[in-house]
């Protein structure tokens, strides 16, 4: 089995070669499954806001005012498409490269972490919740959207027969289900949503502390 160094590079490679046509394709998916996701996870950001895997910068408008956003995005090719984006809306963000799996920031940095569509694609998912626990400050909130394994059997064996083509493809996983990891990062669900058959979740969560 490849090392997680071995995957992220796959994965950056990957994401670099999509980037000129991510937000086409990914447009086609919020209209119909993703629908209201990103306005109701950027809807519940306060204060200062660190966005894990920020790609194109897709959730850059929904932001409320008096936010601070900072992004990491480990596709440099994605990450360049966000910046322009960021500054056609002009919008102030400080936008970087990183990884999820290790985040370049202190502990306690941020009063909110969001994190959309991405967590079925970092190599070790684990690890990358465990670091946006590690950066949010006591009482601040996790936001996440993502496609998840569904509770429904039917729905679940057809996720996990593509998985098998899209894991080995892109690196990509179809029958995660994050929210699993919370509690073990020190994390508590505040609200949750199972949509489309119980294959979408939207999550919001508090950093457990003093």
């Amino acid at each position: 089995m490849a090392s997680r160094d071995d995957q992220t590079a796959r994965a950056r490679r990957v994401w670099d070669k999509v980037a000129p046509r991510y937000d086409r394709g990914i447009a086609f998916w919020e209209r119909g499954l993703f629908e209201g996701g990103r306005e109701w996870v950027c809807s519940r950001a306060t204060g200062q806001v660190l966005e894990v895997a920020v790609g194109t910068g897709r959730n850059l408008p929904f932001y409320p005012s008096g936010v601070t956003v900072t992004g990491v995005e480990l596709s440099p090719a994605m990450l360049a498409i966000a910046e322009q984006y960021a500054a056609g809306l002009g919008l102030a963000t400080d936008l970087r490269e990183g990884d999820a799996q290790a985040l370049p920031f202190a502990d306690a940095s941020f009063d909110t972490v969001v994190c959309t569509l991405s967590l079925c694609a970092i190599p070790d998912h684990a690890r990358a919740i465990a670091e946006m626990a590690r950066v949010l400050r006591p009482g601040g909130r996790l936001l996440l959207l993502d496609h998840i394994g569904s509770r429904w059997w039917p729905v679940w064996l057809g996720q996990r027969l593509l998985e098998v083509v899209t894991a080995r493809a892109a690196g990509e996983y179809l029958t995660r289900r994050p929210a699993r990891l919370l509690a073990a990062a020190g994390l508590q669900i505040t609200e949750s949503e199972r949509l489309k058959l119980g294959a979408v979740e939207r999550v919001a969560a508090r950093k457990l502390g003093p």
